[in-house]
């Protein structure tokens, strides 16, 4: 990935960015997406949806929720770090930066997509902005009902 990025910014790098500074950055570790994750883990508990484990290690791309009887893996990906052509945006400090950041986002989540699909996985993408409202929990809890039952 640091190859690709490289390649989108001006010489390979940013100038004005200290070594501190890049250290710094570079130890921090994102975990997951916790607040919306948690959000769609509450639905799917009060619609009494089960079967379901957060985070199969042994997936690729670790999907957010995996249920192992039908083989169904759902991401809930964020609209920021993902691109969501709806509400994502693209920072104005260092942009070329953050659009091939966001490039690669998305090409690894289709790699992702792929590899499960060639397992037997059925794959189910979520934007953050759909689990915001009611309405929007309820379609999402529909498609994922849907895809359970054979």
């Amino acid at each position: 990935m640091e190859r690709y990025l490289r390649s989108k910014l001006k010489a390979g790098r940013f100038a004005p960015v200290t070594p501190t500074r890049s250290n710094i950055m570079a130890s921090i570790r994102g975990k997951s997406n916790k607040s919306t994750e948690q959000v769609l883990r509450f639905a799917l508990v009060r619609a009494g949806i089960r079967g379901w484990r957060v985070n199969a290690d042994e997936l690729p791309g670790k999907p957010d929720f995996y249920f192992d009887d039908p083989g169904l893996a759902v991401f809930v990906d964020g609209c920021f770090w993902h691109g969501c052509p709806q509400c994502g945006h693209v920072p104005k400090t260092r942009s070329p930066f953050w659009e091939a950041k966001f490039q690669r986002n998305r090409m690894r989540d289709a790699r992702n997509a792929r590899k499960l699909r060639q397992l037997g996985v059925c794959v189910i993408r979520v934007w953050e902005h759909s689990l915001k409202t009611p309405v929007g929990r309820h379609r999402v809890l529909a498609r994922i009902q849907a895809k359970r039952i054979p």
